[in-house]
């Protein structure tokens, strides 16, 4: 229909752009699918493609509705029974309970790398089609992603350090694929004294009566009302610092059934994730179970930490999805000066620096997998944490422009754009802020692990394999890798230079995805835009920039054009636009 005549029968509400609620994330996202594809064996790619499309319709539908309606109604702490017994409990909105049915029943998410029997496979899942689908189901709620990701590393840790009689007693239990019965974990590890400064952690372990009890308080404590909480405690005696904590599990109720003497004194009143109950506990003698041995508690902890953070990776990779996906929807539906907003070119500049970030998240956030189902521990220990701080750190304006390309209606509560705002900036914080995500990267990873040479390597077989590209380009990416490294080694020898720890993680997880995007655009029957998007990330985030004499370079307005069109593209169409 002319445009003129699609004006004279708008009206009103007619104006309004839709959102892409209804759509099937899965089906959509040509980029997870051909990651999919490269990292997947093809046997277990095709028995769960079929989960992977309904949990795509599911995040664009039904979940994403009960997502709206749990934001609205947030969890509720209740002190005292009706006897007046301080047995507190958090009550949770229907909403939120059929969403835990959908990840803790249908899906089994916790057990998926645990055991055997989940979707029906008959192994457990590779940690890729774990953070598959989280990846998903984070596009329609990001609240529940926390315990369903505890739960998940907790079951991990009491399995790797517990004793066999705890592993028996508690690992069972969380295991179980209702949630009506199943027991949900945790970790609870912030205190007053401290967050990042774990070595000032004051909680007191006692042994009494041939028990342990624990005495003090937890002041940030996410997924409160769990069955299981791992947490840091210092044994009386013990030496101060980090070497003096060990790790302990807590059940909310004693092998007797009656609840443990621990209070949930408040929950938070939080910013976003308001789906999720965070609180704070007194604990008055709580019965626990150490874990491992008693002087190594951080050091096993940190497994936890390790895990979760490449968890919020894939989490604020998933938010930047959903963005994308409500900022194109806008993009191609409102009609703004009698035309598409989309064919206006600066917004179109826009469009491609929320899809770049998002794609670089998606692709380490998948290496990252790939390397823990390897057992390539220092690809792991550096990528992790690269993950963590770029990706969280890029959600926070991914989020703000996806709200500023709906305009003024994105700042209303009705669409989803405020709740992904609120959201974004929680992958700032927990598990470690952007400093210190990007000092031990430096100060450990590449200073004490030289976990860097591993990835090194791994962007050197990747670029070798990568021989489609033009040469040139290739030679590009190497240099920057080079550069990337040299740089890292730099800065980690050099102790005054600690305020560069960001800028070089920055630059190395650039680098590297760059690497990725490049060598993942060039695999059988991948979309090769995915190498497009690695020149944009080294022209834009790895090359100097004037910003006294801004120019838009030749083959970036057909570069857009690709990258903001659904039309096939093969590696020879865009060819020229690698090195031109």
């Amino acid at each position: 229909m002319p445009l003129d005549q699609s004006r004279a029968v708008k009206q009103g509400s007619d104006w309004v752009a839709p959102d892409c609620s209804g759509q099937n994330f899965y089906d959509t996202d040509r980029g997870l699918r051909d990651l999919l594809a490269i990292y997947l064996p093809e046997d277990v790619r095709q028995a769960l493609n079929p989960h992977f499309s309904r949990l795509g319709a599911l995040a664009g539908g039904r979940l994403d509705e009960l997502s709206r309606i749990a934001d609205k109604h947030p969890p509720v702490l209740h002190a005292r029974d009706k006897f007046g017994v301080d047995e507190d409990w958090v009550e949770h909105h229907a909403a939120y309970r059929e969403m835990e049915q959908i990840a803790f029943g249908d899906f089994q998410f916790h057990a998926m790398v645990h055991r055997a029997g989940v979707l029906g496979l008959d192994k457990p899942l590779p940690p890729v089609a774990k953070y598959a689908f989280q990846y998903l189901f984070v596009q329609g709620e990001f609240g529940l992603m926390c315990p369903i990701s505890v739960t998940d590393t907790s079951i991990h840790l009491i399995r790797k350090f517990g004793s066999n009689s705890l592993q028996d007693y508690l690992l069972p239990k969380m295991l179980l694929g209702d949630p009506a019965t199943m027991w949900k974990g945790t970790q609870f590890m912030t205190e007053k004294s401290g967050g990042s400064d774990v070595g000032n952690i004051e909680m007191t372990a006692r042994q009494e009566d041939g028990e342990w009890k624990l005495y003090g308080e937890k002041w940030f404590c996410s997924h409160v009302d769990a069955d299981v909480a791992l947490m840091l405690a210092r044994p009386e005696g013990a030496p101060p610092g980090t070497r003096g904590l060990a790790l302990f599990a807590l059940p909310r109720r004693r092998r007797d059934g009656t609840r443990n003497a621990y209070r949930i004194v408040r929950l938070k009143d939080k910013v976003g994730t308001r789906s999720m109950a965070s609180g704070e506990i007194k604990f008055e003698g709580a019965e626990v179970y150490l874990v491992g041995q008693i002087d190594q508690g951080l050091k096993q902890m940190m497994e936890q930490v390790n895990l979760s953070r490449l968890s919020h990776g894939v989490r604020a990779a998933a938010m930047m999805r959903r963005c994308v996906n409500e900022a194109l929807v806008v993009a191609r539906s409102r009609i703004a000066f009698g035309r598409a907003i989309i064919d206006y070119p600066l917004l179109r500049r826009q469009l491609v620096k929320l899809i770049v970030p998002t794609e670089q998240a998606l692709s380490m956030a998948m290496c990252t997998a790939d390397a823990m189902a390897r057992g390539a521990r220092d690809e792991l220990r550096i990528l992790t944490g690269l993950v963590k701080l770029r990706a969280c750190r890029d959600n926070v304006p991914v989020a703000i422009g996806s709200m500023e390309v709906r305009g003024g209606s994105g700042y209303i509560e009705d669409w989803v754009n405020a709740r992904l705002v609120r959201d974004a900036p929680v992958g700032l914080l927990w598990e470690g802020t952007s400093n210190i995500n990007a000092l031990d990267v430096v100060g450990r990873a590449v200073a004490k692990s030289q976990s860097h040479l591993a990835l090194h390597a791994l962007l050197r077989r990747r670029l070798e394999e990568s021989t489609a590209l033009p040469a040139p380009f290739r030679d590009r990416l190497a240099a920057a890798v080079e550069r990337a490294m040299q740089a890292a080694e730099r800065i980690a020898a050099d102790k005054d230079a600690e305020s560069l720890a960001r800028a070089v993680s920055t630059a190395l997880y650039n680098a590297a995805s760059a690497v990725l995007l490049a060598w993942e655009g060039t695999r059988p029957g991948a979309d090769a835009r995915r190498a497009l998007m690695a020149r944009c990330v080294l022209e834009h985030r790895l090359s100097p920039q004037d910003p006294l004499a801004p120019e838009e370079a030749a083959w970036e307005k057909p570069a857009t054009a690709l990258l903001l069109d659904d039309a096939p593209v093969t590696l020879e169409q865009l060819a020229p636009l690698l090195v031109g």
